[in-house]
């Protein structure tokens, strides 16, 4: 078997000879510790209507829900784009270990706080502090990187949803079941004086739980994945001095460092500012932002009166839907992932999932019609399974073209960082902009279609920017 490959001057996506084995005894310790960030989500997403109702900021008027929700999920997201390149970037230099450690015991804290919280400013800022010191989403992308190489890295990335497809399974299960225990359950939870006055402490809990004990197994099991690492104090010390080993100083700009220095040191965020860490960047966040305004409006929809343009739905039956459309996600990834990024290449594959957003959006208001016109019947629940069918194909990204497009193999955090900070950025917009124009389109003498409008074109730009990736992102370098 050929080993994998170490030298810095080896091109990136160079294709070796045989394929090399899933690192399982490290791999699986970076699929765990995506689970509980991947469960907050979809944890909140059932009773985060309901808790904004119950707090009393809409003063009783249901248009207004959508859009202090849209604000609250947009708070992580701008305290987010704000830290998570420098989180990445960081990652270069003193290693991936003790900033994900970081960010699991933030997002344990926020969680607490998020369900100890009675007012919305609180909830505001236990999100925000979450975005702001979690910086696990650009880090983890470069801890699989560091780890495998261009033979086994789409098998890993074929199993790297799965964390968050299992969040949305049991997510959704916790949050809608759990929340407001004392009333559901009051057997068993009636008696408790601290559920009774925080409802959803519950549901928060179990998520702030397991990041504790991702932490744990963080600390003691895994081992740092980044060789050549630079002491934080001895960091902190350059940068205030000025020196050549800090955080902003270009190697490659003044032509004072070497060919060699350059492929075996991180690159400054200027000189990583290639065009095709651009082109890539252009994708990740035009196709950011049309999924994070579509999971926005899902249980906005579900939970919105029929009359004015949703379902209807309370919070456990919008829990079940989520979790069994996690289900079918799941699956879907783990058996046909692999085989068809083989077939067809990373970039067809993006192409097509992005443009089934757009027969996912024509979808809503069909289901609306239909819901007014013959109730809650088969017609409505056979469309609402095939939106669902249609999100498994928009879930499949090009996770390759990321590897493809950084400078070097030690400059994968400042790559991966610089995707995520802008989509975080385009991430504040999104969620508040989508539920704000749901929130105006269902008021009286408003298209009601508007909000379908506004995603429409949120996908189009979506396929756009998909058509200028490569079919095959290992052969991009050779056409550079």
């Amino acid at each position: 078997m050929i080993t994998r490959q170490d030298d810095e001057e080896t091109p990136l996506l160079q294709q070796p000879v045989a394929r090399t084995p899933l690192p399982w005894d490290q791999f699986w310790i970076i699929l765990f510790v995506q689970f509980p960030d991947s469960l907050v989500f979809q944890t909140l997403a059932p009773f985060t209507p309901q808790m904004i109702r119950d707090i009393g900021v809409t003063n009783g008027d249901e248009s207004k829900v959508g859009h202090y929700l849209g604000i609250l999920q947009s708070s992580y997201y701008m305290a987010q784009a704000i830290t998570i390149l420098y989180w990445s970037q960081l990652s270069d230099y003193i290693g991936r270990k003790p900033l994900i450690l970081t960010a699991l015991f933030t997002i344990a804290v926020s969680m607490f706080s998020f369900g100890l919280s009675k007012t919305f400013i609180g909830l505001v800022v236990s999100r925000a502090f979450c975005g702001a010191f979690n910086g696990s989403n650009g880090i983890v992308k470069s801890m699989v990187m560091d780890i495998t190489d261009t033979t086994n890295l789409p098998k890993a990335y074929g199993y790297m949803p799965l964390p968050w497809i299992l969040g949305a399974i049991v997510g959704p299960l916790v949050g809608g079941s759990l929340s407001q225990p004392a009333d559901r359950f009051p057997e068993i939870f009636g008696r408790s004086e601290l559920l009774k006055t925080y409802p959803y402490l519950l549901p928060c809990s179990v998520p702030a739980t397991l990041s504790l004990v991702a932490w744990l197994v963080i600390y003691f099991r895994f081992r740092e994945s980044v060789s050549a690492r630079v002491p934080l104090l001895g960091l902190i010390k350059g940068w205030f001095s000025r020196q050549s080993d800090t955080l902003n100083n270009a190697l490659t700009s003044s032509g004072e460092a070497n060919s060699e220095e350059v492929l075996s040191k991180p690159l400054s965020l200027r000189a990583s500012l290639t065009p095709r860490v651009l082109t890539v960047t252009a994708s990740y966040v035009t196709m950011a932002v049309f999924y994070m305004a579509l999971n926005s409006i899902l249980p906005l929809f579900y939970a919105t009166p029929i009359e004015l343009g949703g379902l209807s739905l309370d919070p456990p039956r919008i829990g079940t839907i989520l979790s069994v459309s996690g289900v079918a996600h799941g699956a879907f990834q783990l058996l046909f992932y692999a085989p068809l990024h083989n077939r067809f290449g990373a970039g067809a594959i993006h192409t097509t999932g992005v443009s089934s957003g757009i027969p996912i959006i024509i979808l809503f208001p069909v289901i609306n019609v239909l819901a007014r016109i013959y109730g809650m019947g088969w017609a409505v629940w056979l469309c609402v399974a095939a939106q669902h069918v249609l999100t498994t194909s928009l879930m499949m990204c090009n996770r390759m073209a990321t590897q493809a497009a950084a400078p070097n193999r030690a400059s994968l955090g400042v790559t991966n960082g610089i995707a995520q900070m802008v989509a975080a950025g385009a991430r504040i917009i999104a969620p508040a902009s989508a539920a704000s124009v749901f929130s105006y389109s269902i008021q009286e003498g408003h298209d009601a279609w508007l909000v379908y409008y506004f995603l429409t074109v949120i996908a189009f730009l979506a396929v756009g920017t998909s058509l200028l990736l490569p079919r095959d992102p290992g052969k991009w370098k050779d056409r550079q």
